[in-house]
């Protein structure tokens, strides 16, 4: 009788683990071509992986090029020394290339232009070779972005380590919102504190405990930016990003921690991420989606 209870217990704890172990393969394969794509995403030309260089404008010329005795230097052998200028004055950037070097813009040669920024549609993108570059404004910052569309990054890029899926991470939250959306003050890595509008917030149960992460407005999704104790140890110091669905009907939404994803700042120095506002940092350690990647992170 004793043999057979002990028998009895050890099949139990081998039929509960295999239970978390074994996936549905259904779930397995969204969840790896989830993770495909998002790959896919950061090695594209407008991918976060062929970052090369950004540096901020000073009121006044800016000369650009590949020598040190530019104002914005372009770290890279594949243009010239001197290529022209950034002409910052007021919130307006012109660019004036020298004479004897072509820089295009939809495969037509620019001399003198006013750049569009990141922040519209119309954003105009230059090339010289597989170097390219734009305007971008963070806050009172205006600065230029460099990609090189054959980067040894890209390249070189061999994935980003993941926990194991693992349903047990994937809630049915409900949605609590704010009405009238309430005001939260989200960092970033510049030092900056952007005022954002967040329409409610994504409220789950772990552990017999209730969590809460403030939601941004992201358009057809909500866009979550969140901190928990993997963070700085597993996981990247600056939290994770995680879009999730609007709430349904019934104010329920689909949070799924196995998509939580490393901010473009992991991978470059160049980009200008933002930040868990205090609200978003969890004290749970969420053992699922995109692990840290890389050294020196």
């Amino acid at each position: 009788m004793k043999h057979t209870i002990i028998f009895i217990v050890f099949l139990a704890v081998i039929i509960g683990c295999k239970k978390t172990v074994e996936e549905n393969p259904e779930y397995v394969k969204e969840i790896n071509d989830w993770h495909r794509k998002r790959i896919e995403r950061l090695k594209a030309p407008d991918g976060w992986l062929n970052l090369v260089g950004r540096t901020w404008l000073k009121p006044g010329v800016n000369k650009f090029g590949s020598a040190q005795d530019n104002d914005v230097i372009i770290e890279s052998d594949k243009v010239p020394a001197h290529l022209g200028e950034f002409i910052f004055e007021d919130s307006t950037v012109t660019m004036k290339v020298y004479d004897g070097v072509e820089v295009l813009l939809g495969g037509k040669p620019v001399k003198v232009i006013i750049m569009i920024d990141d922040q519209k549609k119309d954003m105009t993108v230059f090339e010289y070779g597989t170097i390219k570059w734009n305007l971008i404004i963070r806050g009172d910052k205006y600065g230029i972005r460099f990609r090189d569309m054959e980067s040894p990054l890209v390249k070189n890029f061999k994935g980003i380590e993941r926990y194991p899926i693992n349903s047990e991470w994937k809630f049915n939250a409900r949605f609590e919102a704010y009405n009238p959306p309430k005001k939260i003050y989200v960092p970033n890595v510049l030092g900056q504190i952007e005022e954002e509008l967040s329409p409610g917030a994504v409220v789950f149960e772990k552990e017999g405990k209730t969590f809460r992460i403030d939601a941004i407005d992201g358009g057809n999704k909500l866009f979550l930016i969140f901190a928990d104790e993997t963070s700085g140890e597993e996981t990247y110091g600056g939290g994770r990003f995680l879009y999730v669905d609007k709430p349904d009907s019934l104010g329920i939404i689909i949070l799924d921690f196995n998509k939580a994803y490393n901010p473009p700042c992991v991978f470059t120095k160049y980009a200008t991420c933002p930040l868990p506002p205090e609200q978003n940092y969890l004290k749970l350690r969420i053992e699922a989606g995109e692990k840290n990647y890389g050294e020196g992170h």
